[in-house]
């Protein structure tokens, strides 16, 4: 009886230490509970704690309950958070280049976007790195609209409109410039409210990021090309993940890896099937007369110089990008 006790007693007190010592990773995000996003996240930690015998443990905090990713970023700096998923927008500082994918009818179909993120997403991985993140891969949150309470065809009639942008994007607020709009910048927590107080009657996001959000009960019309290219990373503070030991480290990267490729994967399917679900909830889709659409791509085309000019992007990124897409189009 005395060997089992002393055995019982190793145990606990093995299991006790493992507890003690282990790395905690509080992580935040915009996703709600019971998300797919969240669903895969979950699944991943819980496979992190189950390889590494619980000496790396995750623990999310979904549907924006520690803020925007304003509000998260901050919290990671003080050491109130350690992580999140954000939308690339919200790292631009730890990264300049990070938002590349985002510029304005730069892509003009998920073949572009496959062959230009095989070459350039280990780019965006290494200058998140460098920046004292590390980094588990895109997520894509796809192509996003201009959805509108109103029809829109030219950028005429875009500058008669409330238009909403991220208030923690400073490189969409230069960006916009090409099209002499002024813009309103609020979270995104606020543009449901926006949109129901007429504050903002104009919004730029993906089909599945409007009914998510049931931002398309508040709208009427979308722009039937594909606007932007959003996307998500899911990083965490550099200084935190050192603690883990390097027999671990490996571990947590090619399991978050994996998650956050699956997510990647399924996003693709699912906004194609919310793009018809706008359609079947009665959004007009309205594509623009040749003659507006060639304003529209011009007007998209001074953003690059503009964006480099102000320091937003480097001169080498915005390069690389337009040589791979030259080449994805001569094929």
């Amino acid at each position: 009886m005395n060997k089992i006790f002393q055995s019982i007693l190793i145990v606990c007190f093995l299991m006790i230490c493992t507890q003690a010592y282990a790395v905690r990773i509080k992580i935040a995000t915009l996703s709600p509970e019971g998300s797919f996003w969240m669903e895969k996240m979950r699944e991943g930690a819980r496979e992190v704690e189950e390889k590494t015998e619980g000496r790396v443990v995750i623990k999310y905090y979904p549907g924006g309950v520690m803020g925007d990713d304003k509000a998260v970023m901050r919290k990671i700096r003080i050491g109130q958070l350690h992580g999140g998923a954000l939308v690339a927008g919200s790292l631009s500082d730890i990264y300049q280049n990070n938002q590349i994918y985002g510029l304005p009818l730069k892509f003009k179909s998920y073949k572009e976007i496959d062959y230009v993120r095989t070459r350039m997403d280990p780019i965006i991985i290494k200058g998140l790195e460098q920046g004292g993140f590390a980094a588990f891969g895109l997520a894509e949150g796809g192509f996003a609209y201009i959805m509108s309470s109103k029809p829109i065809q030219t950028v005429a009639d875009l500058q008669q409109k409330k238009i909403w942008v991220p208030d923690n994007d400073p490189t969409i607020m230069e960006g916009v410039k090409a099209f002499d709009i002024t813009p309103i910048p609020l979270s995104i927590a606020d543009v449901r409210a926006g949109l129901q107080t007429g504050l903002i009657d104009t919004v730029t996001t993906s089909p599945i990021g409007a009914l998510a959000l049931q931002w398309h009960t508040q709208v009427k019309y979308l722009m039937d090309v594909p606007f932007l290219y959003i996307y998500a990373v899911l990083i965490i503070d550099q200084k935190v993940f050192s603690k883990i030991s390097q027999e671990d480290q490996p571990v947590v990267r090619e399991i978050l890896g994996r998650i956050f490729k699956e997510i990647d994967n399924q996003n693709r399917q699912d906004n194609v099937k919310a793009l018809d679900a706008l359609r079947k909830q009665g959004i007009q889709f309205i594509l623009p007369p040749s003659q507006a659409l060639e304003e529209w791509y011009e007007r998209a085309g001074q953003v690059p110089e503009k964006l480099v000019n102000s320091g937003r992007f480097s001169r080498d990124i915005v390069d690389i990008l337009e040589n791979h897409l030259q080449k994805c189009r001569l094929q």
